[in-house]
């Protein structure tokens, strides 16, 4: 008993740094935020003395103040490109048709094995500090202690931008692009501005090609789509 006893303190002592070195390391990572982007385009005029105006390609949306704020974060990035933002769409060179839109979600269900979560209370079966650590994979949650896998389900979305670009003059297209992403909120603020940075990295691109653009908030990293 005196032996088993001991065994079970050891593991607290090396169970409690190493929840709070993981909750730490939790804690400092920011989440990624990966789209697929597809763009297809021929030669784009040149910047200078060229105008543009954003408009929405659904005219249910037009005049919304909630379009008018994703409007300008893609007007932002077409400023950054050295295009100028017209008074009106009427008098833009070119015109920018912009749609959002995200699902109503779907439900997921994860299960992990034996070793990959808290076994009862709020840290485990010993007490505070025991069990194991979650998602970090490792604990005592083992088959030879009675772990049991831990089975929970959540919902996930997708959400998608679409962005086309004409000449007004002749309603030539000249661009088009869709970013789309797979997340766990619905929430069309946090959403768009994300597609939208993903849509305009490394802008124009290949046309033709998929990518997967990752954002973070110190990097972006840019590959082939799976």
């Amino acid at each position: 008993m005196t032996t088993a006893m001991s065994s079970i303190k050891s593991l607290r002592r090396i169970a409690l740094p190493l929840a709070l070195a993981a909750g730490l390391a939790a804690c400092s990572t920011t989440p990624a935020f990966k789209a697929d982007v597809s763009r297809f385009a021929v030669p784009l005029p040149a910047p200078a003395g060229q105008t543009f105006a954003v408009v929405a390609e659904d005219p249910k949306l037009a005049g919304g103040l909630e379009f008018a704020t994703y409007a300008n974060a893609v007007a932002a990035e077409m400023t950054q490109l050295g295009y100028a933002r017209a008074a009106s769409p009427e008098s833009a060179d070119m015109l920018v048709r912009f749609d959002y839109r995200v699902d109503g979600g779907r439900e997921r269900v994860r299960t992990d094995l034996n070793g990959a979560g808290f076994a009862g209370g709020p840290w485990g079966r010993w007490g505070a500090w025991g069990g194991g650590f979650g998602p970090w994979g490792l604990g005592f949650n083992d088959p030879w202690l009675g772990g049991a896998p831990n089975v929970r389900s959540y919902t996930i979305y997708t959400s998608a931008i679409d962005l086309k670009i004409d000449r007004r003059a002749d309603g030539q297209r000249l661009f088009e692009g869709k970013a789309e992403a797979v997340s766990r909120t619905n929430r069309l603020p946090r959403l768009v501005p994300n597609l939208v940075d993903a849509l305009f990295t490394d802008f124009p691109g290949n046309s033709g090609e998929t990518m997967r653009i990752t954002i973070r908030d110190d990097e972006k990293t840019v590959r082939p789509a799976d």
